[in-house]
């Protein structure tokens, strides 16, 4: 008995360790950023490091706002996150919905496209949308950004695999009682699908907010351009010399919008995803 009792201390100590390391691999890398961000410029390449400056400095932040279009560049991201955000939503529930409650040839085909797809990097269709962006001339607009970034493969693996298990008896009682597909969508299967749909809703806001690679290549503008092209321009500037409090105020304030909707949603996501989203 205290052998096992001995072993079970053992693994739990070890657990918490090995959070604890993941905890500091994940940590240190913020924590440095915001330091960074607050020290004086003469302490920036000081050899060894200084893990605490002193004294502690704001100017990044106000010179963040004054010396870039932070601000061009904040709403620019709102924008596209907010726009691809409601697009890939409504698509994916729709797509899920259609795969899962409505009968129609090829369905199992088109749902392995949809697998397929899920499979294919978004780097290898780079160049031929970038060809036909060019064509339609949408270099430096939103729907250049937009469209080609509207594919919803996981959205709708993720939403379909989810209404596979919602309870067959309450969804055949909605349809006797006259549902049609509309209804049937918001009064029945939404509602019982929540803590799904918020960590979808969750993990498609996260990934276009920080979506760098194609915002990159179409916007050469500030008028159109996100924060994450932006802090790049930051770090690459013409004179060579790069500010880096200021870089590091600026990833400051371009990570604390998300951060602070995850640590407000993350229960919901980790439910969502726990609660039979992965169910064959």
């Amino acid at each position: 008995m205290n052998n096992i009792q001995g072993r079970s201390t053992a693994a739990k100590v070890a657990g918490y360790a090995v959070m604890a390391l993941v905890l500091l691999i994940i940590g240190l890398p913020l924590f440095w950023v915001v330091i960074t961000s607050l020290k004086p410029d003469n302490q920036v390449y000081v050899q060894p490091p200084i893990w605490w400056p002193n004294p502690i400095s704001t100017e990044a932040y106000p010179q963040v706002l004054s010396n870039v279009p932070f601000l061009r560049y904040f709403t620019n991201s709102l924008v596209i996150t907010g726009l691809l955000s409601v697009i890939k939503i409504t698509l994916g529930v729709l797509a899920a919905y259609a795969f899962v409650f409505l009968r129609f040839p090829g369905r199992s085909i088109l749902f392995m496209t949809v697998l397929a797809a899920l499979m294919v990097p978004n780097q290898i269709t780079v160049i031929s949308n970038y060809a036909l962006v060019a064509q339609l001339g949408w270099i430096n607009t939103f729907q250049g950004i937009i469209i080609p970034l509207a594919g919803v493969a996981f959205g709708t693996f993720l939403m379909r695999n989810h209404f596979l298990t919602l309870p067959y008896e309450i969804i055949e009682a909605a349809r006797i009682d006259g549902c049609g597909h509309l209804k049937l969508l918001f009064r029945v299967v939404l509602p019982m699908s929540w803590p799904t749909l918020v960590a979808f809703a969750l993990i498609t806001v996260v990934n276009e907010w920080n979506e760098y690679l194609w915002p990159f290549l179409i916007a050469s503008d500030d008028k159109v351009a996100p924060l994450q092209v932006g802090l790049a321009r930051l770090v690459n500037t013409d004179g060579g010399y790069t500010d880096w409090p200021m870089v590091m105020a600026a990833t400051v304030l371009t990570i604390t919008p998300i951060l602070v909707v995850f640590l407000i949603l993350q229960r919901h996501m980790i439910k969502g995803l726990t609660s039979g989203a992965v169910k064959g």
